[in-house]
């Protein structure tokens, strides 16, 4: 008889759980990813690219040993061989356009290599892993010296490879696209071709990760870290109007573009899945007064994100090879650490595997609260996702704080949660416990492409 009174409760549990919202949950799935990236790989990668001489954009694209040419149809055929492992799940296409300017005197064609695993249940939403492929030496223009580029950027370019590899063979709900980028030292050009690509072809980019100097973990100062890894994001929309910046610099979203809750997304699975590695967001859209390919995806209005290390050392960055006074320049391969490179391939994998297999941010998200001691959000229901959780945190927080999983529903009310002291915002959460980026609500913290093509919403 005194056994009963614990049956109950726990009969009563069980019931309670079973009708318990939709929440995230601890995947084994991203555990097994974490330490799947090899090094070997990578270092195999970065060799043969390194093997090239030279990839800047100008090089020679004749030969089959030198140059930008033989660097691309040789990462075209690396996704060819993942493509044929996997029974043909990834589509090798090479979009390209003709570009000239300030360091490209003459119209040459900038192609990018993308490979692209469809998603299963919603194929045009993607989510997007680029580096690039050109290199560089001291003379931006100098097309035919030795320009190695093992770190700058053949370490982005071997950890899409390696994911690639690594998810070629994994589920997937949303479109994964994996990018070689060239032309970006002569002027992110081969940013600009891709973005351009997805919006001939309608992706709805939900993410951009843009991986750009990302193996080595030994600063120019000696500072030695290979525990963390720097995520840039955008504060404010690059595209905004004039109406959608007077309303949210009156109302907050400074700090919440869709971008910057990617970066946090990337923070909490680093926390989660990778315990000797974290991400440290950095409140920019890149290095002081520099420049990346995840540029041109924030101007053709997709969210975006730079990957970088965290010291970086600019005597192997856009360097002559050369020794002086002691000091070897140039970006070659003995500059890599190969396991710090893995971790940081290790977060990208379990990034687009996590972001795929969620729900997409929901959409419409609308807050209401003023003169009132309750906030409530609203907004519209997204394919896939068996519940919503509200987020929210105080304004100078820099991650979300707290959260309330509120069921498969469109609305929800925060009782005695003032809408005046909080940011706020919302995720969608799959059957077996995917959640996806918190949105914040308006245009300020909107996944939708900004602005909305003619036509769209």
């Amino acid at each position: 008889m005194q056994l009963l009174p614990f049956i109950l409760l726990a009969a009563t549990g069980a019931s309670h759980a079973a009708q318990a919202p939709a929440a995230p949950r601890e995947q084994p799935a991203l555990h097994a990813l974490a330490g799947a990236p090899s090094e070997a790989e990578l270092h195999a990668t970065i060799a043969t690219l390194v093997g090239f001489g030279t990839r800047h954009t100008l090089s020679d694209t004749k030969s089959d040993t030198r140059g930008i040419g033989a660097a691309r149809r040789w990462v075209k055929s690396r996704f060819e061989a993942i493509a044929r492992d996997c029974g043909g799940c990834i589509e090798v296409v090479t979009p390209a356009q003709a570009f000239s300017g300030k360091r490209m005197p003459t119209p040459t064609e900038v192609m990018d290599v993308v490979a692209i695993k469809r998603g299963k249940r919603d194929p045009q939403r993607v989510i997007v892993m680029t580096g690039h492929l050109d290199s560089r030496v001291s003379d931006v223009m100098d097309a035919s010296s030795d320009a190695p580029g093992a770190n700058d950027d053949a370490s982005g370019v071997a950890a899409l490879i390696e994911a690639a590899r690594l998810l070629s063979k994994q589920t997937n709900d949303a479109t994964l696209v994996f990018a070689a980028l060239s032309g970006e030292e002569q002027g992110l050009y081969g940013g600009k071709v891709l973005a351009d690509y997805a919006a001939a072809h309608g992706w709805r980019v939900e993410a951009d990760l843009n991986n750009d100097i990302v193996g080595n973990s030994r600063g120019q100062n000696g500072v030695a870290d290979s525990s963390t890894v720097r995520v840039f994001s955008e504060g404010t929309r690059s595209n905004e109007t004039p109406a959608q910046a007077n309303y949210r610099r009156y109302h907050g979203g400074e700090v919440d573009s869709p971008s910057r809750n990617v970066a946090r997304t990337m923070a909490a699975l680093a926390d989660a899945y990778l315990p000797d590695f974290r991400v440290r967001m950095v409140y920019r859209t890149d290095r002081y007064g520099r420049g990346g390919d995840q540029v041109p995806f924030l101007e053709a209005g997709y969210p975006a994100v730079r990957v970088t290390e965290a010291h970086e050392d600019y005597t192997r960055q856009h360097q002559d090879l050369r020794t002086e006074h002691g000091i070897h320049y140039g970006d070659t391969i003995d500059g890599i650490d190969f396991r710090y490179l893995a971790r940081v391939t290790a977060l990208n994998t379990i990034t687009m595997a996590a972001l795929s297999r969620a729900p997409a941010p929901p959409e419409g998200i609308d807050i209401a609260g003023a003169v009132a001691t309750d906030t409530t959000l609203k907004w519209r229901k997204v394919p896939g996702a068996a519940g919503y959780r509200v987020h929210w945190r105080d304004t100078t927080a820099a991650k979300w704080q707290y959260a309330r999983a509120v069921g498969d529903v469109d609305h929800a009310v925060l009782p005695d949660v003032v809408i005046d002291d909080w940011f706020f915002g919302v995720s969608a959460v799959s059957v077996d416990g995917y959640e996806s980026p918190v949105v914040f609500p308006g245009d300020a913290g909107s996944f939708a492409r900004s602005p909305a093509p003619a036509g769209q919403p």
